[in-house]
């Protein structure tokens, strides 16, 4: 992409974050967000399944990297309230990078087919921010847990397999993606 693309595209995730529309659909993804880390299938210590992320990576793929990363935020900040968890900064500086990698990376794919954008920026997102990020926080925030991290990578290659499907078949269909197409251009 080139330096003159993307200054528009940056200027137009930008402008977004002014749309009564977009700011109300990310509210709606930062609240299945938080049902999502309420509804959570722990297997043992070791499996976490969740699909907290989806909305986050959602957010990022139809709005841009930075309203993805402003979904990433509140889903986490809100999501420990409502749970009773205190917030760690370097989860949350996790959760962020999820949005912010998965709109990153979609927009900067814009020649790929459409699968090859979707799994690609929620495989990336997933890598950087949950496996790569949010298990060094854990690693030193949880000594105990030490052991069972090990694990993290096949769990989020998986739920990252699980979500790009789903995000694929909802821009696949012709009539979403065009009312997305017409928020974003707005």
């Amino acid at each position: 992409m080139s330096t003159n693309n993307r200054t528009a595209a940056m200027k137009s995730n930008i402008r977004l974050f002014g749309s009564v529309k977009v700011m109300v659909i990310c509210a709606m993804l930062i609240a299945i967000s938080i049902i999502g880390k309420s509804l959570r299938i722990d297997a043992g210590t070791v499996i976490r399944i969740s699909f907290e992320n989806l909305p986050i990576i959602m957010a990022g793929v139809f709005f841009g990297p930075y309203i993805g990363a402003a979904v990433g935020l509140c889903a986490d900040l809100i999501g420990c309230m409502v749970t009773s968890q205190a917030p760690l900064p370097f989860i949350t500086v996790g959760v962020v990078a999820v949005g912010f990698m998965a709109g990153f990376v979609y927009q900067n794919l814009p020649k790929a087919k459409l699968l090859t954008r979707v799994a690609c920026s929620a495989g990336i997102a997933h890598l950087i921010g949950n496996v790569i990020i949010k298990t060094a926080a854990l690693y030193f925030a949880f000594p105990g847990m030490r052991p069972t991290l090990i694990f993290r990578p096949v769990n989020y290659i998986i739920i990252a397999a699980i979500e790009s499907t789903l995000i694929y078949l909802l821009l696949s269909n012709k009539a979403f993606a065009e009312q997305i197409r017409k928020l974003c251009s707005k």
